[in-house]
Order: C-alpha cells, then structure tokens, then sequence
C-alpha cells in the first residue's frame, strides 16, 4: 500500500511540471498587458517601461519560463502584481475557507443524494422515482449563479436572516454550501439511482433475499457497499474541482476562498495569482484523487488486494 502511494506521489510531479508550462505559455500570450492595467491610462511609456522591466516581464519567453520554474521548484509562486502579496501565502490563507465549503458541499451532497437515489431505485418508473428524477434534473440544469442570487434575494433581503457576503460564523456559509450543493445533491442521487438499481438486480442481492434476510439489511449490507465504487468517484471528482475553488460562488457571496482569488486575477491579468492558483487546483485535485483511490481499497476488499500485491497500476 506504501509502495503504491509513494509511487503515486511521484507520478504527480511530472503532471504538475506539466500543467506549470502550459499555464505559463498559455498566459504568456494571452492577450492584454498587466502594466496598463496595474498603472492606469495615464502611465506615461517611461512608466510602463520602468515597471517592466521591475517586474521581469521584459525578458523573452525561453528566460521567464525558466525563472517561472526555477521559482516553483522552491515553492515560491512570486508577487501580486496588483497588491504585491505573496502568491503562496494568499492561497495559503484562503485555503480554509474553501475547504469548509467544499468539505460541508460534498458532506451535504451525500447525506441528501444516498437516500434520494436508494429510493429511487426501490420504486423505479413508479410515481415517487419519476417525481424525484425531474427534480434532479431540474436541480442539474439549474445555473449556480442564479440560485446563488435568489437565495440571497429571498434570506438576505426579504427575511434577513442570513448575511449574503463576507465571512464570520457558521451562518456565513449556510447559502454558499444550499447554493453549491444543489447540483451535486443532484448527481450523486442520479448516479447512486443507478448503480443501486444494477446492484439490486445481482445473484448475490437475490440469494440474500432467499436466506430471509430484512430488505433494510440486503440494502444496507450487501447492495449499498459494491454500488459505492461509482458515488465514491463522483464525490471525489466534486470535492476536488471544489477544493480547486468553487468560483461562482465565492464571487457571489464574497467569500474570501481560493475561486474569488483567481478571478480578481483573472480580470486583472495578474500572472502569477493566475498561475499559482491553477497550479494549486491541479495539486489538489490530484490529491483528492488518491484519497479516493485509497477510498476504494477500504470499500471493497479485491481493489486492497490489489494494492498489496502491487498489480494496481
């Protein structure tokens, strides 16, 4: 299992060597300069120049992509152009409040979607499963943005009951976590419907039954966990691009996270907030697929076996 680990871990440091060219590159000749923006229309060129030429945007493409890497190799991810923070300890900073949303979306997906797809599947094409895949579907279709807005609109505005920005105590995250949660409250019913309806149809759910056992303890026991495999992957997929920083709604909700901080970056062509945090998604998000990988192992005894005996690739 050690081994197995160890060498993932390795296996991500050429992805993220890749993933940090590309980004660079791709910034490199997005349009738009980060000078004007930072100095303002009224910078003279002797300005633009000299600012330049302090910020190291001056060199040609080959010299800053090897600064860029030399940097990253010493984890330092540069300066803000725009506030001159340090990049690292910014993302460092707002790593907890992304993690408390993406921690309590996934917790809150899973809670409500389990149940809602192992009923659904009980009662497949009957009144109460069609009745809950329109609302799935409704639920998948509908923009987060927009029901970001109308829960504000609605607790915020009309009842004032719930603050619609900023940070502070657990009420600060009770509409950013309804509004992010939606959608995958939504998958995760979707997809456990599924895999609970192809699980319940197996010779082992069948012969469970003969023996006499309740239908609690068939579904339960012996449907529930070998349907897992495919809920784990979707709810590992969800926490990773969550961790990566739920965009959207952090801006809505003015949340302080990793998502409103390469936004503000995006839009003011700040280079390194741009880069550093793409590179902070894709570390993340390969974490987040190892733990789910391990994950696996706990829940079904052949994929452990595997990871043992060193065959899983």
């Amino acid at each position: 299992m050690w081994k197995y680990i160890g060498k993932r871990l390795l296996q991500m440091i050429p992805i993220l060597i890749v993933v940090a060219i590309l980004i660079f590159t791709l910034m490199y000749f997005v349009p738009g300069d980060p000078i004007q923006i930072l100095l303002g229309d009224t910078a003279t060129p002797v300005q633009i120049q000299e600012t330049r030429e302090r910020l190291g945007l001056d060199y040609p493409y080959i010299v800053r992509l090897k600064n860029f890497m030399v940097d990253l190799c010493h984890l330092d991810f540069g300066e803000s152009y725009i506030t001159g923070a340090d990049v690292g300890r910014e993302l460092l900073g707002r790593f907890p409040n992304t993690l408390i949303l993406a921690f309590f979306c996934v917790a809150v997906s899973l809670i409500l979607g389990i149940p809602i797809g192992i009923h659904c599947a009980l009662r497949a094409d009957k009144l109460p499963d069609r009745i809950w895949l329109f609302f799935t579907m409704l639920c998948s279709s509908m923009p987060s943005f927009w029901l970001a807005l109308m829960l504000v609109l609605l607790f915020s505005l009309r009842l004032g009951i719930l603050p619609s920005n900023g940070i502070g105590g657990w009420e600060y995250f009770v509409l950013p976590i309804t509004a992010n949660s939606i959608g995958s409250v939504a998958g995760i019913a979707r997809q456990t419907r599924s895999s609970m309806l192809e699980t319940i149809r197996s010779d082992f759910v069948t012969m469970a039954r003969s023996k006499g056992l309740s239908e609690k303890a068939v579904i339960l026991k012996h449907a529930l966990p070998n349907a897992l495999i495919p809920i784990i992957t979707i709810a590992g997929g969800h926490f990773g691009f969550m961790l990566g920083g739920a965009t959207v709604i952090e801006s809505v909700f003015s949340l302080p996270g990793i998502g409103s901080f390469m936004l503000a970056g995006i839009n003011n062509r700040d280079y390194p907030v741009v880069q550093g945090g793409i590179i902070y998604i894709a570390f993340a998000f390969a974490i987040m697929m190892l733990i789910v990988d391990l994950v696996y192992a706990f829940v079904d005894p052949r994929i452990k076996a595997q990871y043992v005996s060193g065959r899983k690739k």
